[in-house]
């Protein structure tokens, strides 16, 4: 049982002999129905400066820290001077719900410089949430912005102790008030006065009778001298322009008790919500408990739901269980003539919704494939972001003239999400621009979302604005590296070599010298960033020693570095079709880790002793220093490994590496490693134009599977030695197992169509019967099942050993009971975490606590997770642009494969450019009543264009002709297919 904590008072101020002042706050500890009287010294102190350069006391009285390093101060001597409201010089102060709401226009560089952040408003935003609270430390980093922290809770002039039967929130709007009247008193010699910033009516109303200085924020907004470019940017829910008529009701959220009682009591259920990408009507939340996800079909069921929130759902009665659809409904269709401003006339759900759910109801009442369904009663968490959009042009009234705020919808990238409406007074000028919005709130009386302008990023459709769109759209942090960070750095810059003297240091000494071994790196071509190299020789035993080298670059980042918290922000490098986003800054990245050849490197290896069966005799790990004898590419390697002319030791390495690949690749096959697929593609990009040029099918040699084989066999190594020195936070990476319940509608289809079947007994039984599942008349097919079953499978995932039971551990794709991610610690933190563990595991230096933290590292796999995730689709965005531009000149027919069939449309995946796209039956047939959906057997009749009937089935090759088609909707350049 959790327990609850509250603070009932505090007792008086003592001083100690020290100087320092302690107090006391007492709490009541509740716990399984009994209460405990907890007391905690609370330590106060009088050296904490205001950090102003205009104070002439403060720098008298700071200390300098552990390190000798005393504090900087910041905040200007000559800040913002407002005439209007006779305000004068000022610093700000804001409040939390400023902060939490208003972080788009507080990051903005239009405005909000000299900024006080009080330590009670931080700790609340971080309890709140986190991400806004990393943007606000960020934002005291930024010396431009000069924003600080005031530590008021541990200064002796501004502890309050917290009034008996006073609220938490009274109690920190005092404690707010209290920094605003202290900094008013401390800089009233100096002529500065201090502008506490608050919407809440309560505390602004107490502060003004304080006579503190107060402004809600719009009021303030309109004192500033570019009030004309920030007023788009206040929160709807903080704008004097925004009203909010009576437009729908939505049903209300259950209340905070009745969702804690019902989830309990199990009668709710929580989960995130996956909103269909063919059908904005439909989403899904998978629940432990139940064999299959609920369906949340319907506007109303939805109740404002966001794709990616943390929902509460209560389940239906059985007489709604349905079926997922099976057919396409858009958005931008159905409510397609929605105009912003007729709010009075807006209703929760059209007929033609209606007409839609009624006629699924009857299909699904003799269906077998019945799910649960349920209703959103509570948001436990939103997934709200900045997203990215255009202005709807038939959202506007194009003849309204004036300067006045007029309310326009924003159509998101996203086609999962709804409209967003905004208010703005430059909806004109905004319209074909790709523009960032931030969502405020969704009250149950309005039947879109509300939010505001926050910046454009440029021309729909020219490269810098759809880059940076899908940087936003995935949350990639991709500013450029801070001076804090690259002060981290070595001071040599790329003068920087290993040292010469190999005793100059006792971690130094540590290092094994493997500078005589013919060590080589192959990657892809053009690679800079190389993560790992190999060497292999054979033993006079008749073994070989093979060696995985791998980037040291933890002698580089070290814990608790601002360096170290960038790279475990960022989490991973981010691969674009013409860019690459760091993880890490490029001087290490490229040059001081970087394996690269004919120069001595810092590197982590793992030298195995294997037999002619490639089993591990010995494994050693160490920290090393080696020389690099080339760098191949794939292809380049390939060939020297081909050519019968090429006797060199070198050489002769490369082919004992490949020749041991093989047989650890076939006895990993044997054990049930899956050899799944996905349809991906190059994008080439000409070198002096930087246009995208052509696009071909990735071709992999078998010098790829050499390199995988022993980055494997690496990574499941350390996981071994990991887990044995830290079996309770060692950083791993499990794949689990897919329930049988996501491959149904796969076999069913298999079955149907192909007569054939995946076995899901375990890795082993699918692997197997996806190598007989082959279609003599056509080679693809087998490629395109994989596809599909990967799409089946659940994600890999990075997590700390305390988490699971080690049969947990097991990664379901490799077959292989333990492992992690050590061999690319360039472009990925988990890799970092990694090295660290190992070197501590092998005695070469202590582990930092972050390290050895259970709690600490749950909160570093959960963003690694989502980081890596994000990079991912951010990737495969980067390719469906270029794509869709290399495909606007090179207009061509092309071999497809339907995979997909609903009621009204097929989709059509095209192996050439590993595009899939729909192609919808008003497309397909002049005339859609002739059609026929055949649900059982996934086909689909209609007369065709040229009057002919046509039957299409899952599984089929068809011809297709493929064009680029700029979506009006979205600005999304995308593939459009026509049935050839």
């Amino acid at each position: 049982m959790s327990a609850i904590e509250t603070a009932v008072s505090g007792n008086p101020k003592k001083r100690l002999s020290s100087g320092l002042t302690v107090t006391q706050k007492v709490f009541v500890r509740s716990r399984n129905g009994g209460a405990t009287k907890v007391v905690r010294e609370h330590y106060l102190r009088n050296d904490i400066p205001c950090l102003s350069k205009s104070c002439k006391r403060c720098p008298n009285i700071v200390k300098a820290n552990a390190q000798g390093e005393f504090p900087n101060f910041v905040l200007e001597t000559d800040p913002l001077f407002l005439k209007n409201g006779k305000i004068g010089k000022h610093y700000l102060i804001l409040d939390t719900n400023i902060i939490l709401s208003a972080i788009d226009l507080i990051e903005s560089n239009l405005s909000f410089y000299d900024v006080i952040i009080p330590q009670t408003a931080l700790e609340e935003v971080r309890n709140k949430s986190f991400p806004i609270y990393l943007r606000v430390r960020a934002l005291c980093k930024n010396e431009e912005k000069r924003f600080i922290v005031f530590h008021n809770e541990f200064k002796e002039e501004t502890f309050l102790n917290r009034n008996k039967d006073e609220s938490i929130n009274d109690y920190n709007d005092r404690l707010i008030r209290e920094v605003a009247k202290f900094y008013a008193k401390h800089l009233s010699d100096v002529g500065i006065n201090v502008v506490l910033l608050t919407n809440d009516r309560n505390n602004l109303s107490k502060a003004l009778n304080e006579n503190i200085i107060t402004k809600t924020l719009s009021d303030y907004v309109e004192l500033l001298p570019n009030a004309d470019e920030l007023r788009d940017l206040v929160p709807s829910e903080f704008s004097n322009d925004f009203s909010r008529p009576n437009e729908v009701s939505y049903p209300e959220y259950f209340s905070t008790s009745r969702i804690n009682g019902g989830i309990k009591n199990g009668t709710l259920y929580q989960g995130s919500i996956t909103i269909s990408s063919y059908n904005f009507l439909e989403g899904s939340v998978s629940v432990p408990s139940l064999p299959k996800p609920l369906l949340v079909i319907g506007r109303e069921n939805l109740n404002r739901a966001f794709n990616g929130d943390l929902c509460v759902v209560e389940l239906l009665p059985r007489d709604k269980w349905r079926k997922p659809s099976s057919t396409i409904v858009d958005d931008e269709v159905i409510n397609k003539n929605d105009v912003a401003d007729n709010e009075d006339n807006e209703i929760i759900i059209s007929d033609q919704e209606r007409r839609l759910l009624t006629q699924e109801a009857i299909e699904a009442q003799n269906s077998k494939e019945i799910q649960p369904t349920g209703r959103v009663v509570g948001i436990i968490k939103r997934s709200w972001r900045l997203y990215v959009g255009q202005i709807a042009p038939n959202s506007i009234n194009q003849s309204h003239t004036g300067n006045a705020p007029k309310s326009c919808f924003v159509i998101l990238m996203d086609r999962t999400l709804p409209k967003i409406r905004i208010r703005t007074r430059r909806a004109k000028e905004l319209q074909g621009k790709r523009i960032v919005i931030g969502v405020d709130s969704w009250p149950s009386t309005s039947k879109y979302p509300e939010g505001h302008f926050v910046r454009t990023l440029g021309e729909i459709e020219s490269a810098e604005a759809e880059t940076e769109a899908l940087l936003l759209e995935h949350d990639v942090e991709y500013s450029p590296f801070s001076k804090n960070v690259l002060d981290c750095l070595p001071k040599e810059g790329h003068d920087w070599k290993v040292p010469v003297d190999l005793q100059a240091d006792e971690f130094i000494k540590k290092r094994k010298d493997l500078r005589d071994k013919l060590v080589c790196s192959i990657d892809p071509p053009g690679c800079v960033d190389i993560d790992d190299a190999l060497h292999a020789v054979k033993l006079p035993n008749g073994n070989y020693e093979v060696g995985v080298h791998i980037a040291d670059v933890t002698n580089f980042v070290k814990s608790g570095t601002a360096l170290d918290h960038e790279g475990a922000n960022r989490g991973t490098s981010v691969y674009l079709v013409d860019k690459r986003i760091d993880m890490l800054p490029m001087l290490l990245g490229t040059d001081l880790c970087s394996l690269k050849p004919y120069v001595d490197r810092f590197a982590f290896s793992v030298l195995w002793e294997l037999d002619e069966n490639a089993d591990i005799v010995n494994v050693n790990f160490t920290k090393s220093i080696i020389k690099s004898r080339e760098a191949f590419s794939y292809e380049q390697a390939q060939l020297r490994i081909d050519n019968p002319s090429q006797k060199d030791d070198l050489t002769e390495g490369m082919r004992v590496l490949l020749k041991l690949s093989k047989i650890l690749k076939q006895k990993r096959l044997d054990a049930g490693a899956l050899n799944l697929a996905s349809p991906e593609v190059k994008v080439y990009m000409d070198s002096e134009t930087a246009d995208p040029g052509e696009v071909e099918i990735k071709k992999l040699l078998d010098t790829n599977s050499l390199v995988e084989e022993f980055m494997l066999l690496a990574n499941i190594s350390v996981a071994r030695k990991i887990y044995d020195a830290f079996p309770q936070t060692a950083m791993l990476r499990r794949h689990a197992p897919p329930p049988a319940t996501n491959f149904e509608t796969l076999n069913n289809m298999l079955t149907i169509r192909k007569k054939m079947y995946v076995s899901l007994e375990s890795s082993k039984a699918l692997a197997d019967s996806l190598d007989r599942c082959v279609d003599p008349e056509d080679p693809y097919f087998n490629t395109l099942l994989r596809i599909m079953v990967t799409r089946c499978m659940m994600a890999a995932e990075y997590f700390s050993s305390g988490s699971y039971s080690y049969p947990e551990f097991r990664h379901y794709g490799l077959a292989v009971d333990i492992y992690t991610h050590f061999t690319s610690p360039i472009r990925r933190y988990c890799d970092v975490v990694a090295h660290r563990q190992l070197a501590a595991a092998i005695g070469y230096e202590t582990l930092d606590p972050s390290h050895r933290d259970k709690n600490k590292m749950e909160l570093i796999v959960r963003n690694i997770n989502k980081r890596h995730r994000n990079a991912q689709f951010a990737g495969r965005a980067s390719i469906e642009y270029y794509v869709g531009q290399v495909m606007r000149n090179n207009e061509s027919k092309q071999e497809g494969y339907i995979i997909k069939i609903f009621s009204n449309g097929i989709v059509v995946l095209v192996p050439k450019f590993g595009v899939e796209s729909l192609i919808k039956l008003d497309q397909l047939s002049n005339d859609a009543n002739t059609s026929e959906f055949d649900e059982n057997n996934y086909s689909l009749k209609f007369k065709d264009t040229n009057g002919k009937m046509r039957t299409v089935h899952i599984f089929d090759k068809c011809e297709v002709e493929v064009k680029s088609k700029l979506d009006e909707a979205t600005g999304k350049r995308r593939a459009q297919l026509i049935l050839v």
